[in-house]
């Protein structure tokens, strides 16, 4: 790869190939237009083709930091053939840096493979040992103070206890979750009293053990 940059399609797509769960497709029966999915949706974060002998890729885009690359660079335009609001196009001439592309790249994977149930575990792993958040305060770390109760649902079916440590999650009040959400009568509170918080009468004193957001 020549000084930083990367230039072919192959480099493109075995980068994005790279991430978890991802999949090439051809979807036009046309070689020119590959194409980068996630398994299960099978949403498309990257686009490739050859245009005017280059290589064009598109890209989902943060509206955040959407304007920022096209003012950046000449080569990102607003997403060709594609919702010029949520995509960006990136013309591969090699002068934006490898590590910008493959940024790109990733932020649209981000993008694609977000989801709620997703965003709510990464709030739940973010609460401190010997601490509780109440499953408003899990709601609004995961962007949406209005969803308490999809954070109950995906509690309830969390896939990797051992990571996500859903039992420092009470209610308004500090009470616990119903006992067979973690393995039987008594198990909240076991796991709550290894990790230093005492319960009583089966609630937690949110003041003393509660967790803080900033405004």
């Amino acid at each position: 790869m020549e000084a930083g940059k990367m230039r072919t399609r192959e480099e493109i797509l075995a980068f994005a190939l790279s991430f978890p769960d991802t999949y090439q497709d051809a979807p036009f029966h046309d070689d020119n237009w590959q194409l980068v999915r996630v398994k299960g949706s099978k949403k498309a974060f990257l686009w490739t083709y050859e245009k005017e002998g280059k290589i064009w890729l598109n890209v989902k885009a943060n509206p955040e930091t959407r304007d920022f690359w096209r003012a950046a660079y000449d080569v990102v335009i607003p997403g060709w053939h594609q919702n010029k609001e949520h995509w960006n196009t990136i013309i591969l001439d090699g002068t934006i840096p490898e590590k910008e592309v493959r940024q790109m790249i990733a932020e649209s994977y981000d993008l694609v493979t977000d989801s709620p149930t997703k965003r709510i575990y990464e709030a739940v792993k973010k609460i401190p040992k010997g601490h509780v958040a109440t499953y408003g305060q899990v709601a609004q770390m995961a962007g949406n103070p209005k969803m308490a109760r999809a954070v109950g649902n995906a509690l309830h079916k969390n896939p990797d206890p051992e990571h996500i440590p859903c039992f420092r999650v009470v209610n308004g009040k500090g009470e616990l979750a119903g006992e067979f959400a973690f393995g039987g009568e008594g198990g909240q509170t076991r796991l709550l009293e290894e990790d230093g918080i005492p319960v009583e009468n089966g609630r937690v004193d949110l003041e003393k053990y509660g967790i803080t957001l900033r405004e």
